[in-house]
């Protein structure tokens, strides 16, 4: 199998509500796991990219939001066998519970520090039991497990992982848009039939967001597609497929998105807009899943520069650009008009700042799905940025870089104020 065929297929995973408070609940339900008798506290350390994120979320089969609770029932009711999904059997007994929990006082979360590498330690003591879990990395990589003070789980920091060699590059970086371009005209369909089950999932978040009373952009937009979810209006009908799911999602619906590079928001993205140009237009399903391997690979490229949790919207920006040039394929652009369309994404929306997994997500998606519309439609007109221009480079794979750099060294202060901003709206 195609070593970009294996990336994709690593970092492709099911994730109920939005990605953190998944990651906490299963970091909480784990340390959990290996104790026993009654809760008499839960402490979840984790770095700001996963505390900024988790903030305001809404979490799957709750009504409830943000990394307390969702630290809380993972505690009361998570089933860390489940991965990012965690939450899935949540009942509204255990909401309850998790609310005494919290009220008890027995519930903290704080701020390891400000990074957009992914930490979290979430160590639960009991009356007989103490726990400490630690994930690095990536949202349900353990890399530690202490129980009562002895180590019975560790495994060595390596540079090497799923996604980096041996030099700490990752491995996506070593490939160029020209390669990548080549992979997805190229590679066995056959290697690339996997890929449909996102659809499959995301179809499925997005129709639960529109049966559901709590959504209301996803009511809107199906009324700006003329009350249909096919229509003839490509960008409308992307719209709302799009950012129907997304919203299904921020709000904690119980479906799962299928999640790219760690996010829900981002596979949604990376996919939905795709979904909607190929029912639409009737093209083939080979030529749909090519483009959404191009879609996948492009928004790692961006993301694995920009660091997994950052101050800036990777589902826009990374995401966006990465479904951008699908949309070109989709359209039989060229491999210069993808270029184009990189410039395009880089000099327009680059800088969106991630305020955390909310409502504002669904708002964000909008944005990404027009800038997309409209740099694909500009650049196969042959109207792009030049090169010279702003954080536009030399090559698309340097451009694409300083989108990420923007955000990681870029933004770091940037996220200081964020996080200060939350904090002193708890005062």
């Amino acid at each position: 199998m195609n070593e970009l065929t294996l990336l994709i297929k690593e970092d492709m995973k099911p994730a109920l509500g939005v990605t953190e408070p998944g990651a906490i609940a299963f970091a909480v339900a784990s340390a959990r796991s290996h104790t026993k008798g009654d809760i008499k506290s839960v402490n979840v350390s984790m770095n700001s990219g996963m505390y900024k994120n988790a903030f305001t979320c809404g979490i799957p089969n709750s009504e409830e939001v943000g990394n307390v609770f969702a630290a809380a029932l993972g505690a009361v009711a998570g089933n860390s066998d489940k991965g990012l999904e965690a939450l899935a059997d949540v009942t509204p007994e255990d909401n309850i519970k998790a609310q005494t929990l919290i009220d008890e006082g027995k519930v903290t979360v704080e701020l390891s520090g400000i990074t957009s590498n992914i930490f979290i330690e979430a160590t639960v003591k009991t009356e007989t039991d103490t726990c400490i879990v630690t994930i690095r990395d990536t949202h349900t990589n353990i890399t530690k497990i202490v129980v009562n003070n002895i180590v019975e789980f560790e495994k060595e920091t390596s540079k090497k992982t799923d996604f980096k060699e041996e030099d700490g590059e990752y491995t996506i970086h070593r490939y160029t848009l020209e390669d990548i371009y080549q992979y997805i005209r190229t590679v066995d369909i056959s290697e690339l039939e996997f890929i449909r089950e996102a659809y499959n999932v995301n179809m499925e978040l997005f129709n639960e967001g529109m049966s559901s009373s709590r959504t209301t952009f996803a009511k809107h937009l199906l009324k700006m597609n003329g009350g249909e979810i096919f229509s003839k209006d490509e960008q409308k009908t992307a719209q709302l497929l799009c950012n129907a799911a997304i919203e299904a999602r921020v709000i904690g619906l119980d479906k799962p998105a299928m999640s790219i590079t760690g996010s829900g928001a981002h596979g949604i993205i990376a996919t939905m807009p795709l979904y909607a140009v190929y029912k639409i237009n009737n093209l083939p399903e080979e030529k749909l899943l090519r483009a959404t391997a191009l879609s996948y690979l492009v928004t790692m490229y961006i993301k694995e520069y920009s660091g997994r949790l950052s101050a800036f919207c990777g589902c826009a920006i990374a995401a966006g650009t990465g479904m951008a040039c699908a949309l070109v394929y989709l359209k039989d652009g060229t491999l210069e008009h993808m270029v184009q369309t990189i410039n395009n994404m880089a000099s327009s929306i680059t800088g969106m700042i991630c305020d955390g997994g909310n409502q504002g997500c669904t708002m964000k998606g909008v944005v990404a799905v027009d800038a997309a519309f409209k740099s694909v439609e500009f650049a196969m007109n042959d109207t792009y940025i030049y090169s010279v221009h702003g954080i536009n480079d030399k090559t698309p794979e340097e451009t694409m870089r300083n989108m990420g750099r923007i955000a990681s060294p870029g933004m770091v202060d940037t996220e200081r104020v964020i996080v200060e901003i939350f904090e002193s709206k708890l005062k």
